[in-house]
């Protein structure tokens, strides 16, 4: 095709293939904004090349252009059916190729656009809720709302961390406390854990559930330690006297999204609220394990200074210090 002079004229880089096959090998290699494809061409023709560009996921929405001197409709459907998304006609006419490239270029770079915004929108839901629950939303559903009977949940709380704000701007006051959530983030993660949200200086993180797993509790553990770590680790670069105190409990809860513009996924349950309360009773740098979490972590973990207390709504419960791991 003639068409190398008026396009670079306009701009544009232009590539070119001698046949069928080496069109989809200069694709596959450096995929363009338009793709325009003669109907005849040697071994494979524009129609088949057509087909297997919109069959292939990597390239099926770059724009086609069909250059053809078949003017029937029969022709023009089955490109249509292959998936081209115009035509030009021999003799092409050059304002005709410069217009229709133009449009086709700029549907390309919309679609590009959109793209984006969807990968920013997945990761402000991914932010926002568990991949399982974010990937349910995606499909479609809208009421979640799950019992799960085996789940270890951790409270954590950062002791200090409000009379330090009295001492410091606001601005410095966010960028520390996002240092520290994002080490925990991370380490939550990289552990195959579930952070469920953040209230000012608090942070919970679920195991065993939208993903099941029978070592929730043990995983549960090893975080509390490592999240103790990280605010010593934090305390000896930024010269403060953070504490954290922690509370975990075992056993069933009910987990869901609530909120229709701004979603957030929560638990609920007497395993939350004994979590909540044993990190409330706990001194500063304690993990303060329920008997249930206990049981499950006995032949792995020390543990000290069990004791009983009185929750409310659940009355006298047994608890324990964790210590390391055995």
């Amino acid at each position: 095709m003639l068409l190398r002079d008026p396009l670079e004229s306009q701009g544009y880089e232009v590539a070119e293939a001698e046949d069928g096959q080496g069109t989809l090998q200069q694709v596959a290699k450096c995929p363009p904004d338009v793709v325009l494809l003669d109907v005849m061409m040697p071994r494979m023709d524009g129609f088949e090349v057509c087909r297997r560009l919109k069959s292939d996921a990597r390239t099926a929405a770059i724009p086609i252009l069909m250059v053809t001197a078949l003017c029937e409709r029969k022709e023009r459907m089955v490109g249509i059916a292959a998936g081209a998304n115009d035509f030009l006609n021999k003799p092409v006419d050059l304002l005709d190729l410069r217009l229709r490239v133009r449009n086709a270029v700029y549907t390309r770079q919309l679609f590009e656009r959109l793209r984006k915004e969807q990968e920013n929108a997945e990761g402000l839901l991914l932010n926002l809720l568990p991949e399982a629950i974010a990937k349910r939303m995606k499909q479609g559903e809208v009421n979640i709302a799950e019992h799960h009977a085996d789940v270890t949940v951790l409270q954590a709380d950062l002791v200090g961390f409000t009379a330090l704000c009295s001492h410091v701007g606001p601005e410095q006051i966010v960028d520390l406390l996002n240092e520290i959530f994002s080490a925990f983030d991370e380490t939550v993660e990289r552990r195959g854990l579930e952070k469920i949200k953040t209230i000012g200086d608090a942070y919970m993180v679920a195991g065993g559930l939208s993903v099941p797993r029978a070592d929730h509790a043990e995983a549960m553990a090893g975080l509390a330690l490592e999240l103790r770590g990280e605010v010593e680790r934090f305390n000896r670069e930024y010269r403060t006297s953070l504490s954290i105190r922690i509370g975990m409990s075992t056993g069933p809860v009910v987990a869901g999204v609530i909120g229709r513009k701004r979603f957030s996924y929560d638990l609920w349950g007497d395993t939350v609220n004994l979590a909540c309360r044993l990190e409330s009773l706990g001194e500063p740098g304690s993990i303060t394990a329920s008997n249930s979490t206990q049981e499950r972590l006995k032949d792995k973990f020390r543990f000290h200074r069990t004791r009983t207390v009185d929750i409310r709504g659940q009355g006298a419960v047994t608890v324990h210090e964790l210590g390391q791991r055995i």
